[in-house]
């Protein structure tokens, strides 16, 4: 079965956005790092907000899906709109034959996710800074949910993590 890999850059403070919506703060990942996480992903799940402010068109060799129950439609080559009962629809996908899926964006997704147990692995980017406020990565997790480190690299600007859900 394929997994849900929730990849994202997080401040030592836990944040993913700063108090405005920045990201000026958050080195991108290697080309090297990037690629070969790439190899392994056919699939991207977008929430609304991500959706809009960056679109699907990095990934266009990838399958986009974008949750959201107001959009009545996407753009984007091999894009697709996801509303309604997205667990049953995550759970379909994941089913589905083929390379692993990529959770790019969202946090109201990413809580979503968390408390459905749909969160197989974390690749998380600490940045080595503190924001002091801004979006949370994670806020209204139902219960407490372990992970196990699999991979800890340092990188220009970061540490990377990767983490696999216990259950």
């Amino acid at each position: 079965m394929r997994k849900v890999i929730l990849g994202v850059a997080v401040s030592l403070d836990g944040f993913i956005e700063g108090p405005n919506g920045e990201y000026d703060w958050c080195p991108p990942p290697s080309k090297e790092e990037m690629d070969k996480f790439l190899d392994n992903i056919d699939v991207v799940f977008f929430g609304r907000k991500s959706y809009a402010l960056f679109g699907t068109a990095d990934y266009a060799d990838k399958t986009s899906y974008v949750f959201s129950n107001t959009l009545k439609s996407v753009k984007g080559k091999n894009t697709y709109l996801l509303g309604g009962d997205i667990i049953t629809a995550v759970k379909r996908i994941k089913a589905e034959e083929g390379k692993n899926i990529w959770l790019w964006g969202g946090a109201s997704l990413t809580t979503t996710f968390m408390n459905a147990g749909l969160i197989d692995e974390l690749w998380l980017g600490l940045v080595p800074v503190v924001l002091g406020e801004g979006k949370p990565l994670f806020q209204d997790i139902k219960q407490r949910e372990h992970f196990e480190f699999t991979e800890v690299d340092k990188q220009q600007g970061y540490l990377s993590m990767k983490l696999r859900y216990k259950g």
